[in-house]
């Protein structure tokens, strides 16, 4: 794969772990643990395809934020 879309698919797998991490305890505290893995993996999928959009939107204004809250590295003699 191309260096080039190396932005997008730290988003994708980034968004992916994320929101299989939070729809999972979501689920965990709000279903019944009969069918469990089917709510789990819906609710997953739909969270995925909201978060994945929204991490390449918010990751560059994070960056900026962090650059802004961060010092700038001094150089060393």
């Amino acid at each position: 794969m191309p260096a080039r879309f190396a932005p997008a698919l730290f988003g994708l797998i980034l968004s992916g772990m994320m929101s299989l991490i939070v729809s999972g305890i979501a689920t965990l505290r709000a279903a019944p643990l009969d069918g469990i893995l089917s709510a789990w993996l819906g609710a997953w999928l739909i969270s995925w395809a909201i978060a994945f959009p929204v991490v390449l939107v918010v990751a560059p204004l994070a960056r900026r934020l962090i650059g802004l809250l961060v010092a700038a590295p001094t150089t060393q003699r």
